[in-house]
């Protein structure tokens, strides 16, 4: 028999019961036969631990006792599984059960165990494990919150009572299945009288009919969410929801006056604005759009309306002129209606709204107005200064008809041909007029009060004043094929264009012989008095085809002399520029070719010789040549560059080498020095050449210093030294050493 205690926690009072486990021994079969069956020691039930538990002392979750065990302390009882030893341990002498921590069903809600019973000194098994679960109690320790607040939520203005808004939603972290830990009411702490909430959805609802947006737009309602039923104790949460309510069409358009008073001056033009007025409407949007027109009133057709799409004002605008002599005043009536309505609110009508416009007339100082748009006035050429041409005519229509004074601007008549009597508009001439000049004369009249204008016209009438000419060039052409009776065509410059015809009389004219012929005519016309004029006609004799087409009037090219044409002699011109070009260039590149400075191997050495023709008083004198010219001023830095290429190493000259001095003398000494540095230069060509310097001084014991006279004369002088000079000299062993001349010449190591 094995016994489990269970010990139950209500928070106060700890009750201790037993459960009897009875073990099957044996059952009989069918023949008699007893059958044994191994069955588990024990069957368990589930265990509780209240959740949150803050005793001083473990809670006793249970005992566990079986049948073998005796009280002598030979059995051990072992716990093992989710907690165990750690949150959940076991006195392995006595079974009891104990839990070490505080337990949050909210973290685990149960916990899985396995039970068995050992021998103390062999840890056999006694019994089979089996597992069990231990099941954390829970306890109201978990307000309600809202996952999802704060809320916003929108209606209409106007909403029935009852209209759903929102629904808000709280959950609760403790157990709904036991207790009432997690069964939550709503109810609403801030918002009434103007919403409600349903207790068990959640669900917002209006509370109040017309709630109107134009007096009250946003409210703030704060819901809370109550555990265990709402009841006392119970833990609850809060959140808030901001109600906004949206616009509806429920107000019609308002004029804030029923009359309104405007002006205008008579000199305003058409399309010029006189007033604006404006109907007020609280809705928003399109719910708030006023429409404008014009129903009635005595100005309908002087007046038109729009509407300003930035203000949404009404504008009034002239549409015609009004005269302050013909009528004062003028009497509009507009109307504002909304053109969305809301058929809900219908009967709320109607939404629109009308307004009077009483509209003044101002008297303006108008300008002299002429009885005529223009006028047209005739008067004879050369008529006397003084003469009258025509009058003009304004009058002033204002009220007061003041008088009207008149001017010419003098832009309109820079010649001052015409004046003007300021007081009755008279104009006349100021001097003699002449049609062929100028036939019209288009002037401008002011009449001032204000100043107006008024466009005047005078035309000059003619007379027979001018003498009758030819109208265009005086000169005619004629073939000189031209057949007897042929008729040239002038025309005479009358007010007429009349057209005369010239006849010819013989034929057989010749450019060559006479290329023009000059003819007086006499001209006259039929006016009154008669005038006439001679006029010289000139008629150019012409070269024509058989056409009597004109080909040519001049007589140029039949005296050309005979000979080349011109194409001809521009070609040969052209060859001869060519030929001295060709000249000049080739004479300028003999002038710039240089001889080679440079004797390459194979060349004979002759061809390389530069010589000195100066002569001086011998080697004594002092004087006559400066020896210091042939001295290399590159030189004089120890270093001496090749000529015709750049070395890309500088050489010092050889330490021990002596220099003469810049001005010294001594030819004997400067020869030396300049063998040595020939010697002793690493860029110098690596070929021999020869520079003869042709001076000899007074006195000098070598004679001529000529290398080409020591070849053909006797000489005892050995040049076999030349073949231990190097292959620098190798050019002139060749030629002196083997013969037996020899060239007494200490230049030649100069310019190896």
């Amino acid at each position: 028999m094995w016994f489990i205690y269970i010990y139950i926690h209500t928070g106060v009072f700890v009750f201790v019961g037993h459960l009897s486990l009875h073990r099957h021994r044996q059952k009989v079969g069918k023949e008699g036969q007893v059958l044994h069956r191994s069955k588990r020691g024990w069957v368990w039930n589930q265990f509780f631990v209240i959740e949150e538990y803050t005793g001083p002392d473990p809670v006793l979750v249970g005992r566990l006792h079986s049948d073998v065990d005796s009280g002598d302390g030979n059995i051990k009882y072992i716990l093992s599984g989710e907690g165990a030893g750690t949150i959940f341990v076991i006195d392995d002498k006595t079974g009891n059960i104990h839990a070490t921590k505080t337990l949050d069903r909210e973290e685990q809600a149960q916990y899985t165990l396995t039970a068995q019973a050992v021998a103390r000194d062999t840890n056999k098994p006694l019994e089979p494990p089996s597992e069990f679960i231990v099941k954390v109690q829970d306890i109201n320790d978990n307000p309600p919150e809202f996952p999802h607040g704060p809320y916003y939520a929108r209606v209409p203005e106007m909403s029935n009572v009852g209209t759903s808004v929102l629904q808000v939603t709280a959950t609760d972290a403790d157990d709904p299945t036991y207790g009432n830990s997690a069964r939550l009411v709503y109810s609403i702490l801030e918002g009434q009288p103007y919403f409600s909430v349903e207790p068990q959805t959640g669900i917002i609802r209006t509370a109040l009919p017309n709630m109107d947006r134009e007096a009250r737009q946003e409210y703030d309602v704060v819901i809370q969410a109550k555990d265990m039923g709402g009841h006392m104790g119970g833990l609850s949460g809060t959140t808030e929801v901001k109600i906004t309510l949206t616009d509806v069409n429920d107000n019609p358009p308002k004029f804030p006056q029923s009359v309104y008073s405007m002006s205008v001056s008579e000199d305003k033009v058409a399309g010029e604005e006189v007033g604006r007025l404006k109907a007020k409407d609280p809705d928003l949007g399109d719910n708030g759009l006023v429409n404008y027109r014009l129903i009635d009133g005595d100005g309908i057709n002087m007046f038109e309306l729009t509407t300003d799409s930035e203000t949404r004002e009404a504008v009034i605008k002239l549409k015609k002129m009004v005269d302050f002599e013909t009528k004062r005043s003028y009497t509009l009536k507009v109307e504002g209606s909304n053109p969305h309505i809301d058929p809900q609110f219908l009967a709320w009508g109607p939404y629109k709204d009308e307004a009077t416009i009483k509209i003044s007339v101002e008297d303006a100082d108008e300008p002299p107005v002429f009885i005529a748009p223009s006028y047209t006035f005739e008067v004879e050429e050369n008529a006397p200064p003084g003469t009258q041409v025509g009058r003009v005519h304004a009058k002033d229509t204002d009220v007061a008809n003041n008088p009207v004074r008149y001017m010419i601007p003098r832009y309109t008549d820079v010649e001052q041909f015409f004046s003007i009597n300021a007081e009755d508009g008279m104009i006349t001439t100021t001097k003699p007029l002449d049609r062929e000049t100028q036939p019209w004369h288009n002037i401008s009249v002011s009449a001032t009060e204000i100043d107006t204008k008024v466009r005047v016209n005078i035309k000059v009438k003619d007379v027979n004043d001018n003498p009758p000419e030819f109208a265009t060039n005086n000169e005619v052409l004629m073939c000189e094929t031209v057949a007897p009776g042929k008729f040239l065509h002038i025309k005479a410059k009358t007010f007429s264009k009349k057209t005369a015809s010239i006849y010819v009389l013989r034929k057989g004219f010749s450019r060559l012989t006479q290329d023009v012929y000059y003819l007086p005519i006499e001209i006259n016309d039929n006016g009154i008095p008669a005038m006439s004029s001679t006029n010289t006609l000139t008629i150019r004799v012409c070269s024509c085809d058989s056409k009597e087409t004109i080909l040519s009037c001049n007589v140029e090219p039949y005296v050309l002399p005979a000979g080349l044409s011109t194409g001809a002699l521009i070609a040969i011109l052209a060859c001869i520029v060519i030929l001295l070009a060709i000249v000049v260039l080739f004479v300028a590149l003999r002038r710039q070719k240089k001889e080679p400075l440079i004797v390459f191997e194979e060349e004979d050495i002759r061809e390389n010789i530069i010589t000195y023709d100066d002569e001086g008083g011998g080697e004594e004198d002092t004087e006559a040549f400066d020896i210091a010219t042939l001295q290399n001023p590159d030189g004089a830095n120890g270093f001496l560059p090749r000529k015709d290429i750049k070395p890309e190493l500088q050489y010092p000259i050889r330490p021990g080498i002596g220099r003469p001095a810049a001005n010294s003398v001594d030819v004997d000494d400067f020869i030396k020095t300049r063998i040595a540095e020939a010697d002793s230069d690493p860029t110098a060509p690596p070929y021999d050449s020869i520079q003869i310097y042709g001076y000899e001084g007074r006195g000098s014991l070598a004679g001529s210093l000529s290398s080409l006279e020591s070849v053909t004369t006797e000489s005892d002088l050995d040049y076999d030294y030349l073949q231990s000079w190097g292959p620098r000299f190798k050019k002139l062993a060749d030629l002196y050493g083997t013969k037996d001349c020899s060239i007494n010449d200490a230049d030649d190591g100069e310019d190896s």
